[in-house]
């Protein structure tokens, strides 16, 4: 059963209706979002073209005196090829140079669309290019340590609504994909094109074609992180630290630790050029307003760690530094900074544990008893598990589905062959996961209680 399915049987039978909602605001405007991702073709500049809707990433041409130079050919070759042919309709002009802004697949893994050995295409990134997904390898995780999944490929296709900066996934072809360095298939067919020229320079320049073009390092999203600057256009493209969302700063699929700090230097870094168009690694560009944009999206990330570490020097813990660092109003309002992919209590959090560690001050979080003893302890309060039992299906019906789902967990803890406290926390999850408003916690949430559903009808 589908979760609109489910979610719209269990808020008609359980809940008020004051709270039946058959779609939440959150999937709404997630669903909204994705009008912004119709294929098409942005002229950025006289020379700078930006292809947007036709791959997870988007894609841009600068068209030089006798080539093109691509930046970022995307994920997959299938793709990578519909936006070849697409600027091969503005310009017949041979390829003689690829950059790379970043090392993850959804911005490389398309390059043999626009690759010809022997033609001399020059491909560029930083000396460090690949670095996050060598350290995770290193660390043994490459296989992921996670059950489910944030992007939302696990997702029953009717579940599946986008994350909010990229096309929808049903409009992702299939075969090999990686998103944001998290791999959701195995890599296979079309080879990898690994750079031929690279830097260790804070910034190189170069003339290509004909166009002045600076790379510059710019660690944030990723430590290989670059960003192209086109002086004599003022266009600059951004890659991964910057698309029309709060950042991804702490991935929730786990893995990749990335610094707040680097990133806030590195947007200040392309404010500082004083752009006028801004052309992030997803999502449309920016037109006229970088400074603008970029200045904001500085401020916003700076609020926040500034926030969090002024929070913790006053002994508050995450959960109370998450409030203490919301965004204040002007910023909060701009829809770029929205919630859309990363999230600020995400970053709160990691920006906690990067700097002070797991322990929050909380004397009783030095002595924490196992899961199932807590559960133990939580029926014994509540007069037993039966009782346990009967408020959590009342948390159900009374519409509180959060509420429900942590109740029905530890009477699952307690009575693990029983389906019931399954299905019941599967129900309740569904309909948190639709009133999630951040993609990749909708999409975990969603997929996490498809898999108790699953374990649920097994034990039947």
């Amino acid at each position: 059963m589908s979760l609109y399915k489910t979610a719209a049987i269990v808020a008609s039978t359980l809940f008020p209706a004051s709270v039946a909602l058959a779609q939440s605001e959150a999937t709404q405007r997630l669903l909204a979002r994705n009008a912004m991702f119709e294929p098409a073709i942005v002229e950025v500049a006289a020379n700078v073209h930006t292809a947007i809707g036709y791959q997870v990433s988007a894609n841009s041409m600068i068209v030089g005196d006798d080539g093109v130079i691509i930046v970022d050919p995307g994920q997959q070759v299938a793709g990578a090829q519909q936006v070849r042919a697409a600027f091969e309709e503005i310009t017949d002009k041979p390829v003689v140079a690829i950059i790379y802004t970043h090392g993850h697949g959804d911005h490389t893994n398309g390059a043999p669309a626009f690759y010809e050995d022997g033609a001399g295409i020059q491909v560029w990134a930083r000396s460090n290019y690949g670095s996050e997904g060598a350290r995770v390898a290193a660390a043994g995780l490459d296989g992921g340590a996670r059950p489910v999944n944030t992007q939302g490929f696990d997702l029953l296709p009717e579940q599946k609504i986008g994350i909010g900066v990229a096309i929808p996934p049903e409009r992702v072809p299939t075969g090999s994909m990686m998103v944001d360095g998290a791999t959701v298939r195995a890599v296979g067919g079309a080879r990898r094109v690994e750079p031929t020229h690279t830097f260790a320079e804070d910034r190189i320049s170069l003339e290509i074609a004909g166009v002045e073009i600076e790379l510059v390092a710019a660690p944030g999203e990723t430590d290989d992180q670059l960003y192209v600057w086109l002086p004599q256009q003022r266009v600059v493209f951004a890659g991964d630290n910057f698309y029309q969302s709060w950042p991804n700063v702490y991935p929730l699929r786990g893995t990749a630790r990335r610094s707040i700090r680097d990133w806030i230097a590195s947007i200040d870094s392309m404010r500082a050029e004083n752009p006028l168009h801004l052309v992030g690694g997803h999502t449309t560009p920016m037109l006229g307003n970088a400074v603008e944009v970029l200045t904001n999206y500085r401020d916003a990330m700076r609020w926040v760690h500034d926030r969090t570490i002024e929070g913790a020097r006053q002994y508050m813990t995450p959960d109370e530094l998450v409030e203490y660092a919301a965004l204040p109003a002007h910023l909060a309002d701009l829809d770029y900074l929205a919630e859309y992919y990363g999230s600020i209590w995400g970053t709160v959090r990691d920006i906690y544990a990067q700097d002070l560690g797991w322990f929050d001050g909380d004397p009783l979080n030095l002595h924490r008893e196992s899961p199932l003893r807590q559960s133990q302890r939580m029926a014994d309060l509540a007069g037993g598990v039966e009782s346990l039992w009967t408020t959590a299906n009342e948390a159900m019906q009374n519409g509180d589905p959060l509420g429900a789902a942590q109740l029905a967990q530890h009477v699952m803890r307690l009575r693990p062959e029983d389906p019931e406290p399954r299905m019941l926390m599967a129900d309740a999850l569904a309909v948190v996961g639709e009133r999630t408003f951040n993609a990749p916690a909708r999409n975990y949430t969603i997929a996490y209680s498809n898999r108790l559903r699953r374990e649920a009808e097994a034990l039947e």
